[in-house]
């Protein structure tokens, strides 16, 4: 069948196939790429659209789009496990800050509970944004192992890699993964908060603050300093008073219970929500912006080296010289018309069998493929016109080798529909059956019909 561009793929993620494309060729060496090079080239285009054509094509043959699909629904499985996570960590912390309700809450070791880990890893966020590059820290690598563990294909492995080389190629690494980070810790503090606040809501906790070496004034000054950003969107604060008598043992804590409670929710919506939100926020802003500015890297070395193949010297510089008064005929592979709609071609047949047979007009004779120059001749020519119908006579006196199947192969995918057509043996000779078996077995493996049947008719009008 005809080769199509693959369905629902944006630029990132044709992009992304191409670069697994060349990371395995530069760690396996080059591909057979010969038809994918063909069937790029049919489909024109500058070399940006070319290389990538060349590497979707690749990536189709050789399982790559599948395994894509696979990592995209490893990637949302490992991105809810962690949302997952997140949600009762999240609750955890705050059901760790208050307690039971049976003792009083030391308010600033409760705090520290609820605000310590997630300023801890904002500040190796920043620090690895500064000194590392595009690194998402412990969660972003959690989350690019999950995707690949539960993608559950081997072929997965080498996305992974591709997808950050092609991130880091463009600087956005550091804003998907820095996008995941933050929605996870936004999810836990969210969490947080509304359990919180329902434990405030259903139990009666009291507050206080200790210390042994620390004088009142520094709880004061701290309190009051915390709850300055909560206070300008009216969460309460304790006075100076209810904040010293928090302090003493035996004092009044019925007076300052809600304050103490209001103070807290603030402090954790304003330093541990509100960051998480903002930096949510501008990470996506900033991955959406550069996604849409994506495009190949040309200075890869890989990429120069396909130009030459790609874009022929001849058809970059275009026509130097005249034409010559009489073109050269060649003997294997007739000139199709750029609109043929039924092509007739045989493979390696020997000079006794009498070829071609008598075709209608309708049909063109693409001759007898037998050396190197005529095959690729006739691909470039079907994938440029592909026929809606072709079909190839072989000579089933011969084996079906893997150089014969893979033309066969090749052949199939520039038209719309093929038939194969195993010739009968002249007469006087009969066909080896084991052969003709093989052939069968080959061509079924190939999904293409076959018959010894003359496909003729079909030719000419489409049914048998």
């Amino acid at each position: 069948m005809i080769a199509r561009p693959t369905p629902d793929l944006d630029t990132l993620d044709r992009l992304w196939l191409t670069e697994a494309v060349r990371l395995r060729e530069e760690h396996a060496g080059p591909l057979d790429d010969d038809e994918a090079n063909r069937q790029a080239r049919a489909q024109g285009g500058d070399l940006p659209a070319l290389i990538e054509q060349r590497a979707l094509w690749l990536a189709r043959r050789d399982g790559l789009v599948e395994a894509l699909l696979h990592w995209r629904q490893g990637a949302r499985l490992g991105g809810f496990a962690l949302a997952l996570l997140a949600v009762f960590t999240g609750a955890g912390l705050a059901f760790a800050a208050l307690g039971d309700g049976q003792r009083p809450v030391n308010v600033f070791w409760a705090l520290g509970s609820l605000l310590g880990l997630n300023l801890l890893t904002l500040l190796g966020w920043l620090l690895s944004l500064l000194f590392a590059g595009d690194s998402g820290g412990a969660l972003g690598r959690l989350w690019l192992w999950l995707s690949q563990k539960l993608a559950r294909d081997a072929r997965a492995a080498q996305l992974a890699p591709a997808l950050l080389s092609v991130l880091h190629q463009h600087r956005l690494g550091r804003w998907l993964l820095g996008f995941g980070v933050h929605g996870l810790w936004l999810l836990a503090m969210g969490s947080a908060l509304l359990t919180l606040l329902a434990l405030l809501a259903t139990r009666r906790y009291g507050f206080v603050w200790e210390t042994t070496i620390l004088g009142e004034s520094a709880f004061v000054g701290l309190t009051q300093a915390l709850g300055a950003l909560p206070a300008l969107l009216g969460f309460s604060v304790p006075d100076v008073e209810q904040i010293r008598a928090s302090g003493a043992l035996g004092g009044d804590l019925e007076g300052a219970r809600q304050r103490w409670a209001g103070w807290l929710v603030g402090v954790l919506l304003i330093y541990g929500l509100l960051p998480r939100l903002l930096l949510t926020c501008f990470s996506l802003w900033r991955w959406r912006r550069g996604r849409a500015a994506l495009k190949l890297d040309l200075n890869l070395p890989a990429y120069r080296l396909l130009r030459e193949r790609l874009q022929p010297p001849s058809e970059r510089l275009g026509i130097s010289d005249a034409a010559p008064a009489q073109l050269h005929a060649p003997s294997a592979g007739a000139q199709l018309e750029g609109n043929a709609g039924a092509v007739l071609v045989a493979i390696e047949l020997d000079g006794s069998r009498p070829w071609p047979p008598a075709l209608s007009k309708g049909v063109a004779d693409a001759g007898i493929l037998d050396d190197r120059e005529g095959r690729r001749r006739l691909l470039d020519q079907l994938s440029r016109f592909p026929p809606a119908r072709l079909a190839i006579a072989c000579d089933p006196r011969r084996s079906p080798d893997r150089g014969t199947l893979a033309l066969i192969g090749e052949l199939s995918r520039c038209a719309a529909a093929t038939r194969v057509w195993l010739l009968q043996a002249p007469p006087g000779e009969a066909l080896d059956s084991a052969r003709l078996d093989d052939w069968h077995q080959a061509l079924d493996s190939l999904g293409l019909p076959h018959s010894s049947a003359a496909p003729l008719g079909w030719l000419e009008s489409g049914h048998d």
